[in-house]
This record gives structure tokens, sequence and C-alpha cells, in this order.
């Protein structure tokens, strides 16, 4: 599974969504299902399945699909 795969599965299965909803406009503040609760495990799933652990700041600014593979790319995963 490469990188990509993993983190679009992350998405739809926290939040329950299509792999064809996640583009640049799937955003915190676009998607209902995305609350805090959602935001947090989805922040753990990610860490889990790319051995990283994210610091607070990047945990906060993880708003929208596309700006997380940007957060991941500091952490040394290339999507």
């Amino acid at each position: 599974m490469t990188n990509l795969e993993k983190y679009n599965q992350i998405f739809m299965n926290v939040l329950g969504v299509k792999e064809s909803a996640l583009d640049e406009n799937f955003t915190f503040k676009a998607v209902t299902q995305w609350d805090s609760v959602a935001h947090l495990s989805l922040i753990s799933e990610l860490e889990d399945a790319f051995d990283i652990m994210f610091d607070s700041r990047d945990i906060l600014h993880y708003g929208s699909y596309e700006n997380g593979k940007i957060i991941l790319g500091k952490y040394g995963v290339s999507i």
C-alpha cells in the first residue's frame, strides 16, 4: 500500500467518507463529521500509520486534506 493509499484510507475510515470526496475542498470547516473527537482520532491514526508524533502546532493546523499532506512532509512522509 502506498502512502497516499494509507492516507486516504485513514480519512475514509475515521470520517466515513468516500475516496472521491478527498480533494482540495475537504476541510475541517466543510465536513460536518470532522469534529474535535474525529480530529483527534484522525491524528492518532496518522501517527500510528506513519510512525510519527505530531507536535501540538501541527495538530492545531491540520485542518484540511491537502494541508495534511504538507504537514506529513515535515515528518519525512511523502504523499
